[in-house]
């Protein structure tokens, strides 16, 4: 009788999103897109300010068989430093596609270039992330994983010291009390990614692409819809309805962006991504990201790119499996849509 559980079921289903995708033209998709994207900059914290020169510093480099793995730093916001694996194959071309690779919840960027949160070589289990900055490397992109804010060497001092798994929570209380996001703050990280990848010779400008999991998901989806550089994107494990994963089930601090579901829902965000091409990711026994509703965003995604002719540029990848990566279909997507 107390419990406040129906209050709330009502108090979202009250909400009507002020730039739900109801575009019956082009014309009305251009405004509606131009419109999106200019509210969901703002809500994320805003554009970061202009930063000095990228900077970077070459920190480590490994000899690994097939490609190089090198790790950088770069300046992302002013006086603000991420560390970055770039991944390099040894038989690329003169100029290559290359894929920014956003981890997911885990200890950062090593997980997904098969190392250990130690820096050692990976053995036994390889985790839900399934090293797949290396799967990508392996087709002969150029894999650039960059450590997201709060994970592996990039968490807070006193959070290391703790043994605690991420600093999530308290950067992004403090950034929402800044009047930011953790969410902007990753994902315009993530778009100096795209600046560095254009300062070099052996990368195709036209084929840069993005791939997330998870928290990684949201990274990679939020900085393909507001960034036309990022020419497709696959998103695994986290497209849904904020209806029915990130306000229905815990998640972590990081996803919540303060007021953003009184301007879209997660699809109407995602849709800002066509004509590119997208390929989504989803296990159909995924706990936190439900199948239904992921399948309900999908149809809804699918509406955008109907409208504009492109259909065929999106595709799912729905199979057996938990919250995790599948690759059967991504690793060699990119290669495809960019042929």
């Amino acid at each position: 009788m107390w419990h406040p559980d129906h209050y709330f079921k009502r108090l979202y289903g009250s909400v009507n999103p002020s730039e739900k995708f109801q575009a019956s033209s082009q014309q009305e998709w251009s405004e509606w897109r131009e419109r999106l994207r200019q509210r969901f900059v703002e809500l994320l914290g805003g554009s970061a300010p202009e930063s000095s020169e990228l900077a970077p510093v070459l920190l480590e480099s490994e000899d690994c068989g097939d490609y190089i793995r090198q790790r950088i730093q770069i300046e992302t916001y002013p006086g603000l430093h991420m560390p970055v694996y770039v991944l390099v194959p040894k038989e690329s071309k003169e100029r290559s596609g290359a894929v920014i690779a956003c981890h997911g919840h885990g200890y950062g960027s090593r997980d997904i270039v098969g190392l250990t949160a130690s820096g050692e070589e990976k053995t036994g289990d390889i985790g839900y992330q399934k090293n797949f900055a290396v799967e990508l490397v392996k087709r002969g992109y150029i894999t650039v994983a960059p450590e997201l804010l709060g994970f592996g060497d990039r968490k807070l001092v006193e959070d290391e010291e703790a043994q605690e798994h991420n600093s999530c929570h308290r950067l992004s209380t403090f950034l929402l009390a800044m009047g930011q996001t953790m969410a902007g703050y990753r994902v315009f990280e993530t778009l100096r990614c795209v600046d560095y990848l254009l300062t070099r010779n052996d990368v195709d400008a036209d084929r840069i692409g993005c791939m997330g999991i998870s928290g990684g998901g949201l990274v990679c989806s939020f900085a393909a819809a507001i960034d036309d550089r990022i020419s497709a994107a696959v998103v695994s494990g986290f497209t849904n309805t904020f209806q029915d994963s990130i306000l229905s089930i815990r998640h972590c601090i990081d996803n919540y962006v303060p007021g953003l579901s009184l301007v879209a829902e997660m699809p109407d965000l995602l849709g800002l991504i066509a004509p590119k091409p997208l390929l989504v990711e989803a296990g159909t026994r995924d706990p936190i990201f439900p199948v239904q509703a992921t399948l309900e965003a999908f149809e809804n995604i699918r509406d955008v790119y109907r409208l504009l002719g492109k259909e065929e540029k999106l595709e799912l990848d729905l199979f057996e499996g938990d919250h995790e990566i599948s690759g059967k279909v991504a690793y060699d997507w990119f290669r495809r849509v960019w042929s």
